[in-house]
């Protein structure tokens, strides 16, 4: 018997995300056909507060493999009060977990 190491192993896409993270809250909405569309955020603010985030406008998703870890990425837009925000939201489907990635 042999065996093969790595055979099974899929590259990454990406080697590393980069920018300032936060990690995130977030609700979303899953179509009939499995689409992820972003309604809701709330993240931490450096004072502690949660902040909430329901202005969200996609401009696109993308499916990405960032070290080997299957994710979704959404770039968007944010609408913190009158303050609008571009950044990448992600979704690390193995880890379930949603971060937000500051250009």
């Amino acid at each position: 018997m042999a065996f093969g190491i790595g055979t099974n192993s899929l590259p990454a896409d990406v080697e590393m995300v980069r920018g300032k993270q936060k990690e995130v809250a977030c609700e979303c909405w899953f179509t009939s056909t499995g689409k992820i569309t972003p309604l809701m955020l709330k993240v931490r603010d450096e004072d502690g507060e949660i902040r909430v985030i329901k202005e969200i406008t996609v401009h696109s998703q993308e499916m990405k493999r960032y070290a080997g870890s299957p994710s979704l990425e959404f770039d968007c837009t944010l609408w913190l009060g009158e303050q609008k925000i571009r950044a990448r939201l992600i979704y690390y489907m193995t880890q379930s977990r949603w971060v937000l990635n500051f250009r």
